[in-house]
């Protein structure tokens, strides 16, 4: 028995002298000529994946190869009704150029969803300037349908300063008020990153808005802080996902035209 014993124990003890041998051999370092080694510029080249083409629009402002067109002049095709979403968007369009609000008519939404985007959009007050402070040229852009981005004639118009063009509405004021006249165009070109949520259904991120109003910006990465209310403090829903752009009917003639999207 001590034979035996004492057999398979130098058995073991090789097998696991072996081992180590061969660990040792197959992980075995060299250390390098200089210390620490040289950088070369090829270390730092990220060659995959390749950057995914996209072909800009010949004119600046135009829709770009991979987005979204949702609306340029011919129809709306890409909007419903809020008021009753299994129908049209009630909007007209005039010129076959800009869809103008329908007061009474309701708001629109899109018939996709969006989460993280680039959204551009043209937007028009009024040509006659009939009312002041709020009711001139009001309307909205909602993120994913609860989270606006003000459109007001806020053209020789005061009125409280997160409530203005270009505000996070009765969140962020603009940096500056880079309004055109009631008889131009304006543009609004947006980064919009979604809000993210906890399993729990409680927020994790809040989302992040910059905005770019007639090339100027407003908004530098600002974070919403939740639904944009009009009466009471901002705090975030239940966890949700994508959803609709919708624009606020507000009992303004305001006018858009050239609304494209990119996902992000």
């Amino acid at each position: 028995m001590k034979f035996k014993k004492l057999s398979s124990y130098f058995s073991a003890v090789v097998l696991f002298s072996t081992s180590i041998t061969m660990a040792q051999h197959s992980f075995v370092n060299v250390p390098p000529e200089v210390s620490p080694m040289p950088m070369k510029p090829e270390m730092t080249e990220i060659w995959q994946p390749e950057v995914a083409v996209v072909i800009p629009a010949k004119k600046l402002g135009d829709a770009p190869s991979d987005a979204i067109v949702l609306f340029d002049g011919k129809n709306m095709d890409q909007w419903v009704s809020q008021k009753d979403i299994t129908k049209p968007a009630a909007w007209k369009i005039v010129n076959n150029d800009y869809m103008e609000v329908i007061p009474d008519a309701g708001g629109i939404q899109t018939k996709m969803q969006f989460g993280d985007c680039q959204l551009h959009i043209e937007w028009s007050a009024p040509d006659v300037v009939t009312d002041g402070g709020q009711m001139r040229g009001n309307s909205g852009v909602f993120f994913q349908n609860r989270y606006e981005l003000q459109v007001l004639d806020s053209y020789n118009n005061r009125t409280y300063s997160n409530g203005q063009a270009g505000s996070i509405y009765k969140d962020h004021p603009p940096l500056v008020n880079a309004m055109k006249t009631p008889l131009e165009w304006n543009t609004y070109d947006v980064v919009y990153t979604a809000p993210r949520f906890k399993s729990s259904g409680l927020i994790d991120t809040p989302a992040r808005i910059t905005v770019f109003h007639n090339g100027v910006l407003v908004q530098n990465n600002a974070t919403i802080n939740g639904l944009t209310l009009y009466t009471g403090l901002h705090n975030y829903p239940a966890s949700h996902g994508e959803d609709v752009i919708s624009l606020q009917e507000h009992g303004c003639k305001t006018q858009f035209r050239n609304i494209w999207i990119r996902k992000l």
